[in-house]
């Protein structure tokens, strides 16, 4: 069927993907590159936009190949990418002023921490649902205004364009004629009232950013623009746009009120479906748009575990006990429990509920007898703790309990750890038969916009479950585990003054 086809450009921390599917959701072929990071400065991470831009390119161009179907075949391109990673550019040339300043740079700690402490962070979170962070985009894009040459005089004379990398692959694909994003990207910017739907005018000022840089904010399944020809040889609308969390919950068919994913990658971020209510946190999670279809905008409550797969990837490359990261799975099963061994995963601090930057991992319960199994079994342990730590967090703030947990990501293809994360929650854990959810809610946006699928009912039909885990622990075995982590977590922020702070 000619235009039955859906391309999804994929643009990730540490690769870039583009992903064909078909107009039953199946993914037909994939196209993957890896880019270097860059580190100037202690806690500073860039990507080379350019990079970006030729790698996005090419593998949409390999995969059409590979999927052995020629440009007029694909109905629709959509876009999923890292989420606040600040790019700004040339309106003229479309050349950057500066590499992207990544969602993990944090440059901008300095501007928050004076912000919170002159009073910012209820009026910031009130209108973004978001904390003051360097993590999200405004201390970004204040820095380079503030650092590269001449920039904040461009911007203020309107030569200059700022966006997420959505909005910056959008403007390269449509030759510079296209500057906008979507709600869920313009959302992480901590510039965006995600209650009225627009750039907030007392937040430009705050952190002193000219609006006349920022794209157009539009629905999510929409048609945004279309390549010019050059590119594939015709021109094909771009109709969905997304950043990653809330693709991968779109992509699980996660539509109703209280249906949550989580994600389990190199972090791992859990999303709870809120329905029209935009939930206020009071527990630290943050408040996030999750979709915006036909101008009516669907909320979710977002918790962000920094350290997932990372713990794994340091049991390889720190370590060294491991060579593989599927080792865990076996290596889990060799011993009948943990052995009092708790990891607290906190390498770059610890992320929702606590946000304590200060943190640093430990591990507690170490004795003689401890072995390469119970390290390897506490570093898979401590991403379900983690989670049970968000889900608690989300009843608690008026969150309906998931009965079910959707899970994607790399490490979501551990069956051990699925059947723990059952067990701990008490949540059943739906695996689906495909895990690439995030490339998929972008395709789901696209072929949304252009008549691929007809509707949610039809896209809810097109998700499957590849494994069910029931959750079967007894809570005279499951109360005294969530106990010692809960001791765990403690001493680490303890250790980290967090306590001290807090009081």
């Amino acid at each position: 069927m000619v235009g039955s086809f859906v391309l999804v450009i994929d643009q990730g921390t540490t690769s870039t993907r583009s992903v064909l599917f078909d107009d039953q959701a199946r993914r037909v072929a994939i196209a993957q590159t890896e880019f270097a990071q860059h580190y100037p400065a202690h806690g500073w991470v860039e990507h080379d936009p350019e990079k970006i831009w030729r790698d996005a390119l090419t593998t949409a161009r390999e995969v059409i190949g590979k999927g052995g179907i020629k440009p007029k075949d694909i109905a629709a391109i959509g876009i999923t990418n890292q989420r606040e990673t600040a790019v700004i550019w040339d309106r003229a040339t479309g050349q950057p002023i500066h590499n992207a300043i990544v969602w993990q740079d944090r440059r901008g700690a300095e501007m928050c921490a004076k912000l919170r402490a002159d009073g910012a962070e209820e009026l910031v979170r009130s209108r973004t649902g978001l904390l003051i962070d360097p993590y999200f985009s405004a201390t970004k894009i204040a820095w380079m205004l503030d650092n590269v040459p001449d920039a904040r005089a461009r911007a203020e004379r309107g030569e200059l364009a700022f966006g997420t990398i959505d909005s910056f692959l959008l403007w390269r694909l449509t030759g510079g004629k296209v500057h906008a994003t979507d709600v869920t990207n313009a959302s992480r910017t901590m510039l965006f009232d995600i209650h009225k739907g627009g750039w907030d005018r007392a937040l430009l000022d705050l952190f002193r950013v000219p609006e006349g840089i920022l794209p157009a904010v539009k629905d999510n399944s929409c048609v945004f623009g279309s390549t010019v020809a050059g590119h594939f040889g015709c021109s094909i609308p771009i109709a969905g746009m997304a950043g990653d969390q809330q693709a991968a919950l779109f992509g699980q068919a996660c539509f109703d009120r209280g249906a949550a994913k989580s994600t389990y990658g190199t972090g791992c971020f859990m999303l709870l479906n809120t329905g029209a209510e935009a939930i206020t946190s009071k527990h630290r999670l943050l408040t996030t748009p999750a979709y915006r279809l036909n101008g009516e905008t669907t909320y979710a409550l977002e918790g962000s575990i920094f350290v997932a797969g990372a713990a794994i990837k340091w049991l390889r490359d720190g370590l060294g006990i491991i060579t593989h990261a599927s080792q865990t799975n076996d290596m889990a099963t060799q011993v009948p429990n943990s052995h009092g061994v708790y990891m607290v995963p906190a390498f770059v601090g610890l992320g929702a509920p606590h946000w304590d930057p200060a943190a640093r991992g430990s591990i507690h319960g170490l004795t003689l007898d401890s072995s390469a199994a119970h390290l390897a079994r506490a570093a898979l342990e401590a991403v379900a703790y983690q989670t049970l730590d968000l889900a608690e967090a989300m009843v608690a703030d008026g969150g309906s309990r998931p009965e079910r947990l959707r899970v994607d990501g790399g490490m979501a293809a551990n069956d051990w750890l699925c059947g723990f994360l059952a067990d701990l929650t008490g949540m059943a854990v739906e695996r689906p038969g495909d895990l690439e959810t995030t490339a998929r809610g972008a395709a789901f946006h696209a072929g949304l916009a252009t008549g691929v699928w007809s509707g949610l009912d039809e896209l809810a039909k097109l998700w499957s479950r590849e494994q069910l885990f029931e959750p079967g622990m007894d809570e005279e075995v499951r109360a005294p585990l969530v106990a010692g982590w809960r001791d765990a977590v403690r001493r680490t922020l303890s250790s980290s003054g967090f306590a001290a702070r807090a009081n």
